[in-house]
């Protein structure tokens, strides 16, 4: 994909471009930069740094932290409410004012703290380059400022260090260096000097060093080709600032239905006030109050906050998951997840490495368990078990090898097994315990003597050690294919045996083509140790076989995928890893039954409308780098998917934040990476990332709660008093009642709907489209339905209350009694959106539930029988047969919504109500 050029691109020597220089030998690459292996003199580099500028990545410009918290009230419905607060403070209601205003400014401030991941982000990527850099200057070693260097340079690497540039190495000893934040591998690449294709992947370019990446071990010297921006980091964070923060889909529901509301509102307002001047002979004045009343009363003042509040409730509820969600509107935006983008390496794998499989002579032996771990049986290829103590004698020479020829130390720390050094020699540590050898005890009787390390050049390390019965023992392991090379002779169940390196090829290339990574065993008896070990002692071997290592599954992470399935959610893996090692594990995994593999190479050969096309059939994206994460992330988006990314390094920054929900490890994750997501796993998890759907499902399914309680039930109020208006009745209830009303009962049912828990089956649905309305044809109909219901009760109990013979203020604290009545056995009904609510579970309630009605039914008998209270509302008190009137109407309503949605549920008119 094409990236905006960044100043850098312009600073390059002619006729080179920014990724050529992996292809190039040695002495070009020097020519070209002007340099030499003893890198450049003083002068030089103090005119280069004035004509590249610092090595640092470029900040962007940020908005005035004013600007910022004033655009958080750009909202249609922001702007109706503050209108109906200025309305409510010109009539004197100064209560409901200041409530309306203090809903508002709250979301205000919420919203302006979310802000800024961007800039955080790009912040945490400029914390990676190293503050100190080793570097020869006029043939001198000499400490420099990482910000000081220019391309040109040669910087001395050594382990621990960590790359201060792009480098393209001149020289490299045993130089393993670990780039997971740039290609997302759990194991350190091998790196050297020689040139590689000019098409190679990022992860394949073994003659290159980048900006970030850290020295895990050896030695090396490296030019520099690249700094501040125009290094891969530099790359990564341009694309970054090029990246809009898209808006959730449950903001642009709430925006559209906002703006519906207050342009709908506004011209009832208008057609009423218009009605009752020129037809009801009103005073333009009293319809005026009357008006504002109605149009404050319809407003769902308390809906924005509830929604935040339901909200955090998920966040909290999320937490307990293991999952810390960073921007509140994320939560619901995981409940519409219909794709989850996930990494391999930590997330749908346990990040440890194991020995799957042992290739000795004509033995196929098969290790169970799980990560470090040295726990797990042994069976042969066709599922018989094996004993520790029964294994064949080559195998247990090939133990014998890998627990000696290694570095690593495995030990148990809080109940985990953790590693010391490289993985895979971690993996033969627990394969030795596996085996019912003890590795220190096998160190300490077979003392090492000399090795010869490895190194990317050889792809072999071998070790001398004493023999028990005398002499002494050469053990090698490494690339299969390099330590065949050097073999003459194999090790059989009776002795030495013929070597056939064709029939082990395709053993090996068996193990390969399960998506395991290979290791080649090898050794040599000698009658007395060498004075040194050298390249010429490493010949004339004993074959012992090949070892198989992976990266095992998560067992909870399949059951997690199943349960994608089950809710239509596809998963797709995107990882650096190669395609075969990625499709073995995804056929673990269960993402297909033969999922299909495609190469971030294959990527680059697509336009954008084609990859929309193949992103929808692959399964497996392998070897990719970070515009492939982005392309088709968007891809995704162009089809009209909500898109979960999982990332953890440098490279997944830009695709994170493209991402509807972009989800950090929280333990093996980049701080640029927890920055540019909006979720952070503790547990780095593929199972809590599920977890988080279905707790973003039930927060989105609150929501709706919310709504289709507050929408009905404020409109059946207003829809009363329009319908007296029209037909010349009194008005059933004054201003003040209506706004007694929405106060008392947003502040405490409508909040108990954010307690809800989970309905069942919340995960067998499918995810709803990314541009579902918020109220759906099942949530119009309901609002409709219920005002009218409201509309025949309230009518109906003033025309009881009047044939009844009470006082207007009677009749009208009736109507009062009876709103709060119909809205709590409401509120009852509408906890459960998806089936019936007549159940023991239904009745009983939450304690939230439960709480709030306390609260309300205190607060209404204050209302009916408090001498204040009678005094500020004009209310009276009503008999006690007259109440029993209202609660049997209250139940009448709860039987004739429990009808309407059985009757609903079986003619299937709308998906929402079948169950």
């Amino acid at each position: 994909m094409s990236l905006t050029p960044t100043p850098a691109d312009a600073r390059r020597p002619a006729g080179t471009t920014r990724q050529d220089w992996h292809h190039r030998p040695v002495h070009e690459v020097l020519d070209a930069h002007r340099t030499s292996p003893d890198g450049l003199d003083v002068p030089e580099a103090q005119r280069r740094l004035q004509q590249h500028g610092p090595n640092r990545l470029p900040e962007p410009p940020r908005p005035h932290p004013l600007r910022r918290f004033l655009a958080q009230f750009h909202n249609t419905l922001i702007y109706f409410l503050l209108t109906a607060a200025v309305a409510a403070a010109i009539m004197g209601h100064w209560i409901d004012a200041t409530v309306i205003v203090a809903v508002v400014t709250v979301n205000a401030i919420v919203g302006f703290l979310q802000e800024g991941k961007a800039e955080q982000a790009l912040a945490a990527i400029r914390s990676l380059i190293s503050p100190q850099a080793q570097v020869l200057r006029d043939g001198r070693r000499t400490a420099v400022p990482a910000h000081e260097l220019v391309p040109g340079d040669v910087v001395l690497l050594e382990a621990g260090d960590r790359v201060p540039a792009d480098l393209r190495l001149i020289k490299a000893r045993n130089l393993l260096i670990d780039e997971a934040l740039l290609t997302g591998e759990s194991v350190a690449a091998g790196k050297a000097e020689h040139p590689v294709a000019p098409d190679a992947a990022l992860g394949d370019r073994r003659c290159m060093a980048y900006s970030g990446s850290l020295v895990t071990a050896g030695q090396g010297a490296g030019v520099v080709v690249a700094t501040g921006g125009a290094t891969e980091i530099g790359r990564i964070s341009a694309m970054l600032r090029h990246i809009d923060t898209l808006t959730t889909p449950l903001l642009q529901q709430v925006n559209r239905f906002g703006a519906r509301f207050t342009w709908l509102s506004i011209g009832a307002a208008a057609l009423l006030y218009l009605y009752a001047v020129l037809v009801r002979d009103y005073g333009w004045l009293d319809a005026l109050m009357v008006v504002v009343s109605l149009a404050v009363g319809v407003v769902p003042e308390g809906l924005p906050a509830v929604i935040s509040i339901t909200l955090a409730i998920g966040v909290q509820r999320m937490a307990a998951r293991n999952a810390v969600i960073r921007r509140l509107p994320a939560v619901e935006t995981l409940g519409a997840t219909s794709v989850i983008c996930s990494d391999k390496t930590g997330t749908l794998t346990r990040n440890e490495m194991m020995v799957r499989r042992l290739l000795v002579d004509d033995h196929e032996l098969e290790i169970g368990g799980a990560g470090y771990a040295p726990v797990g049986g042994w069976t042969r290829a066709s599922g018989e078990p094996v004993p520790p103590g029964a294994l064949p004698a080559t195998a247990r020479e090939l133990v014998r090898a890998g627990a000696l020829c290694n570095d690593a130390m495995l030990r148990e720390a809080g109940g985990q097994w953790q590693v010391d050094g490289d993985p895979m020699e971690g993996a033969l540590l627990a394969l030795a315990i596996k085996a019912e050898e003890e590795p220190g005890a096998l160190r300490g009787e077979a003392g090492r003597l000399d090795e010869i390390p490895f190194d990317a050049q050889h792809r072999y390390m071998a070790t001398l050690h004493r023999h028990p019965d005398g002499g002494a023992v050469l053990y090698v392991k490494g690339a299969p294919e390099t330590v065949m090379s050097m073999c003459s002779v194999q090790l059989g169940d009776h002795g030495e045996t013929a070597f056939d390196p064709g029939a082990w090829s395709a053993r090996i290339e068996g193990c390969a083509a399960h998506g395991e990574r290979v290791l080649g065993f090898a050794m040599k008896r000698l009658a007395e140790a060498p004075a040194a070990l050298d390249f010429d002692v490493v010949h004339g071997l004993t074959w012992l076989g090949a070892a198989g290592f992976i990266d095992p599954p998560r067992e909870e992470a399949v059951a997690a995928v199943a349960e994608c399935r089950s809710a239509r959610i596809d998963v797709k893996m995107i990882t650096g890893d190669h395609a075969q090692t990625a499709a073995a594990i995804a056929r673990q995994l269960q993402l297909a039954p033969d999922p299909t593999v495609r190469t971030g190479a294959q990527v680059d050969a697509l336009s954008d409308e084609e990859l929309r096309d193949v992103v929808r059939e692959t399964t497996v994206f392998a070897r990719t780098s970070p515009e492939h994460k982005l392309r088709i992330v968007r891809a995704l988006q162009a089809q009209g998917h909500v898109v979960a990314m999982t990332g953890d390094g440098v490279n997944d920054a830009p695709a994170l934040k493209q991402a509807d929900v972009g989800v950090a490890m929280g333990r093996k994750g980049t701080e640029a990476a927890k920055e540019a997501a909006e979720m952070v796993l503790l547990d780095d998890n593929f199972r809590s990332i599920v977890d988080a759907v279905h707790e973003g499902r039930v927060v989105f399914d609150n929501i709706r709660k919310v709504i289709a309680w507050t929408v009905p039930t404020n409109g059946g109020e207003v829809l009363a008093i329009i319908v007296a208006l029209l037909l010349g009745l009194t008005l059933p209830m004054t201003p003040a009642q209506i706004l007694w009303i929405n106060l008392i009962l947003t502040v405490t049912l409508g909040l108990a709907l954010a307690f809800e828990p989970a309905e069942p089956g919340v995960m067998a649905r499918a995810p709803r489209p990314r541009d579902a309305a918020l109220l759906s044809p099942f949530m119009v109909w309901r609002c409709i339905f219920v005002a009218v219901l409201f509309v025949i009760g309230v009518l109906g109990i003033f025309g009881y209350a009047g044939w009844r013979g009470h006082s207007l203020e009677q009749a009208r604290t009736m109507v009062v009694n009876t709103l709060v009545v119909f809205e709590i056995f409401y509120l009852f009904n509408v906890r459960y959106l998806h089936g019936g609510s007549l159940t023991w579970q239904g009745v009983l309630g939450t304690p939230a539930v439960l709480i709030a009605l306390v609260v309300v039914v205190v607060a209404q008998l204050a209302f009916t029988y408090a001498p204040t209270m009678q005094r500020w509302f004009a209310s009276a008190p009503v008999p006690f047969v007259d109440g029993l009137v209202i609660i049997a109407a209250g139940v009448a309503l709860m039987l004739v919504l429990e009808a309407e949605k059985a009757l609903l549920r079986r003619c299937r008119l709308f998906d929402e109500a079948r169950g």
